[in-house]
């Protein structure tokens, strides 16, 4: 099960963390500073966290929500939309960070919120096309997303980069037109070129938001 191994490897890397001293953290965590450089580092934050405390949140909701999207988007595209919403956040950070103050450009950023976040989104979509009732879900991400505004030290950036990524990718793999005498396309169909779109975009965003330094 992929909800399962995405939360042994952020286990074993957090075990693995604390057994060389916090190495993994201080080298593969993100900041908008390095992230030109260090273009992996996108990703490799959103398999650290930064205590047990952080760690266990998120792999709760992480085995939560994937328990009940796996199912729905099966194989590659609930891998995909997990590692794009990842991305999505990181480059959220970039976007909002000042590159002039040292403090938000090399602040390190460490966590799986901006993938559990892209989760959020698309389990809300899912929910919308089934025609279920989403006023639970509405409400438990309006505390989280509240939470990431008003507590410091939690990245607000990645939450809402990772909720719209998962949102929008969410709607292309579940999207299936109803025309009357219109054979339905399969659930692929959108899958791929949406897939490809946005890490296109997401590209050019970190590109031109450089390019801007």
């Amino acid at each position: 099960m992929i909800t399962f191994t995405l939360i042994g490897i952020c286990v074993a890397v957090f075990v693995m963390n604390g057994a060389l001293g916090g190495y993994l953290n201080s080298t593969f965590a993100y900041r908008p500073s390095l992230g030109e450089s260090e273009p992996w580092l996108f990703l490799t934050a959103a398999f650290l966290h930064s205590g047990w405390p952080h760690l266990l949140m998120n792999m709760f909701a992480l085995f939560l929500l994937g328990s009940a999207l796996e199912p729905a988007l099966k194989g590659w595209r609930y891998i995909a939309l997990y590692l794009l919403a990842a991305l999505g956040g990181s480059v959220a950070v970039l976007v909002f960070a000042d590159a002039a103050d040292p403090y938000s450009w090399s602040w390190p950023v460490v966590g799986a919120s901006g993938a559990v976040f892209g989760l959020f989104g698309a389990y809300f979509v899912v929910l919308r096309r089934i025609g279920a009732d989403t006023t639970g879900v509405l409400v438990l991400l309006g505390i989280n997303l509240a939470y990431g505004f008003l507590v410091p030290m939690i990245s607000w950036q990645a939450h809402v980069g990772g909720l719209l990524v998962g949102a929008i990718l969410a709607l292309a793999y579940t999207h299936r037109p109803h025309r009357r005498g219109v054979p339905q396309p399969s659930r692929t169909s959108l899958a791929v070129p949406a897939t490809v779109i946005m890490t296109v975009a997401l590209v050019a965003i970190t590109v031109l938001r450089y390019s801007l330094v």
